[in-house]
């Protein structure tokens, strides 16, 4: 039998000149080529691989895809944060010769005073060059940056900046520099996952999912933390604790954390005598008030960097200094403060685990947290790149230390150990100066491997966090911001707006749905006018002043030109605009 196809119309519809060709099951068969069963299914992996790729790029990637994802940016931040730590310490023997840089306090105090006063002077010189090549404005990108990507950028932070101030902390950490790694791994992570951002063409969720990914890698393998690093991803960077972003952020965090174990093995930072001892309910108001003066410390800590900025700043300004000579000048400083004090070089785990000890006594304790500040001060006035977390670990416990020696002097018989003190004044100037209370008490229990005195931690953490977050804008980061003029502490309600240009939103000359010339030109004439690359932060405190329906948009000329009108911006569209974003940042945060 012979088997044929022949033509059909196309459907109900079709008409003579729409026909298809219809084949019966058979005679398809016959006319298909001859494949082998491997090769068919060779060609249909690749059709779905192709398929899978095309949907990936175009709609963004599927849950189950979204965690594969993340398991490789974990991989990819984990080993950022290893080898940038791995470099420290190469690069800290190299140019202080110590074989074990936990201790290299101790070390310092053996050397020439020379040796102590150059390396960071040569350190901050570096530094400035790097900043100097690398970056538009002289300022190293910190965690601030990290948290103004994902709120204003899509998750996407600077690339070429970020590295260059990974180069420049890891200079400044290695040469003398009294501040901490978290900051410049954060970032870091930041960048690799902008990389990704890019690649996948990511929209804002996916692309601030994979920032919390790589944030929550970063801190876990830095610190061996990993509850404590997808915390502060979702507490810090992210600000919001919503469900669907929870399982990649801690399967990034989990592959963060086995690449620290695989390297430094399954240990704590720090490692107590003994555990903490709390004499409940009668020593809990001791830990109250520890919180207090710890956010009274953690306050004092951030004033003095911001201080101390502005008054480097303008002193460079009128003394027309180089910005490659800033950080030079700051490792000076540093240099010889250390000759005296060698404790504030670098990120200082040996002194803090002298103070969680409590090998310190009470007039040392004191005078190393005041140089301590002070250096922290000075190194990032100067721009050296760095931290802010590890500092104030350091400066939290010797802030305890001193509490406790106090305290337990004053009453013995119902205080416990004053190592508890040093343990809880840590995290409670940490959580300070974080606004991060949750994750830094969780990280504090990590580093630590103390879990018995939770609650005496937690009493100081929220104390001290509620006392400096009225004092300052809720945070170290966020107050770095509102100083740049990003409003992030107060809520997506008041930075949202900034997104917004009235270029974008407005309605266009000759819209019919805008205002008429001569109606437009009275606007202009009234005073209300705003340019096309204002933001409606701009726009609506005039609405609110002139109290009109819309305002000319136009470009104001030179003497004795008329201005350009590119359109007018209406209360409505803007309220639209500015509600559809609130909108939109509510659906993320609850899904």
């Amino acid at each position: 039998m012979r088997l044929a196809c022949r033509a059909r119309p196309k459907g109900a519809s079709g008409g003579p000149a729409s026909l298809d060709l219809f084949c019966p099951p058979e005679a398809s068969a016959v006319m298909k080529p001859k494949t082998s069963l491997i090769g068919g299914q060779i060609d249909d992996v690749v059709t779905a691989c192709r398929d899978g790729w095309r949907v990936l790029k175009h709609r963004g990637p599927s849950k189950l895809q979204f965690w594969f994802i993340a398991l490789v940016v974990g991989i990819a931040a984990g080993y950022a944060a290893l080898f940038f730590r791995k470099g420290i310490i190469w690069l800290q023997s190299t140019l202080y010769g110590a074989e074990d840089i936990k201790a290299i306090h101790s070390l310092a105090e053996t050397l020439p005073w020379y040796v102590v006063l150059v390396i960071p002077i040569l350190g901050g010189l570096v530094v400035g060059f790097i900043f100097h090549w690398f970056t538009p404005d002289g300022r190293v990108r910190s965690v601030a940056d990290v948290i103004e990507g994902a709120a204003l950028q899509n998750g996407r932070v600077e690339v070429k900046a970020g590295l260059a101030s990974a180069a420049a902390s890891l200079m400044t950490l290695s040469s003398g520099g009294s501040t901490g790694r978290e900051g410049p791994v954060v970032h870091l992570a930041g960048v690799i996952s902008t990389k990704i951002s890019i690649w996948l063409k990511a929209d804002g969720i996916t692309g601030r999912d994979l920032l919390g990914c790589a944030v929550a890698a970063a801190v876990s393998a830095s610190f061996n933390a990993p509850i404590a690093g997808t915390i502060f991803a979702l507490e810090v960077v992210l600000r919001h604790f919503a469900v669907h972003a929870f399982a990649p952020i801690a399967i990034a965090a989990a592959a963060g954390t086995v690449i620290n174990r695989l390297e430094f093995g399954d240990v704590t930072e720090f490692s107590l005598n003994q555990q903490g001892s709390l004499q409940f309910y009668v020593e809990l108001p001791a830990f109250l008030i520890l919180g207090l003066v710890c956010g009274l410390v953690a306050v004092a800590l951030m004033k003095a960097i911001f201080i101390t900025d502005d008054l480097a700043s303008g002193w460079q300004e009128r003394f027309g200094i180089h910005r490659v000579l800033r950080p030079a000048i700051a490792g000076a400083l540093l240099g010889a403060s250390a000759i005296l004090y060698p404790h504030i070089i670098g990120v200082g785990y040996e002194t803090t685990s002298r103070a969680l000890t409590g090998s310190m006594v009470l007039h040392e304790v004191i005078v190393f947290t005041i140089i301590k500040t002070i250096a922290v001060a000075v190194t990032m006035a100067g721009r050296m790149g760095g931290g802010v977390f590890s500092p104030s670990l350091m400066v939290g416990a010797m802030t305890g230390l001193a509490f406790g020696l106090i305290a337990t002097g004053l009453l013995p018989d119902v205080s416990g150990s004053e190592t508890l003190y040093a343990l809880a004044g840590m995290g409670a100037v940490a959580a300070a100066v974080l606004g991060a209370p949750i994750s830094t008490t969780l990280i504090v229990f990590e580093l630590t491997g103390d879990w018995q005195t939770g609650l005496a931690v937690m009493v100081s953490v929220s104390t001290s966090t509620a006392l400096a977050s009225r004092m300052v804008d809720r945070s170290f980061f966020l107050t770095q911001l509102e100083k740049r003029g990003v409003h992030l502490a107060a809520g997506p309600q008041a930075y949202l707006l900034s997104m917004f240009r009235v270029k974008n939103v407005m309605r266009v000359s000759g819209d019919p749905l805008g205002p008429d010339e001569e109606t437009t030109w009275k606007a202009i004439e009234t005073g209300a006018i705003i340019g096309p690359d204002a933001t409606l932060e701009d726009a609506l405190p005039v609405f609110e002043t002139s109290g009109r329906t819309f305002l000319a948009v136009a470009e104001m000329g030179k003497a004795g030109e008329a201005p350009k009108i590119h359109g007018a911006l209406f209360y409505v569209d803007a309220l639209k605009a500015y509600n559809r974003a609130l909108a939109a940042t509510a659906a993320e945060e609850h899904s």
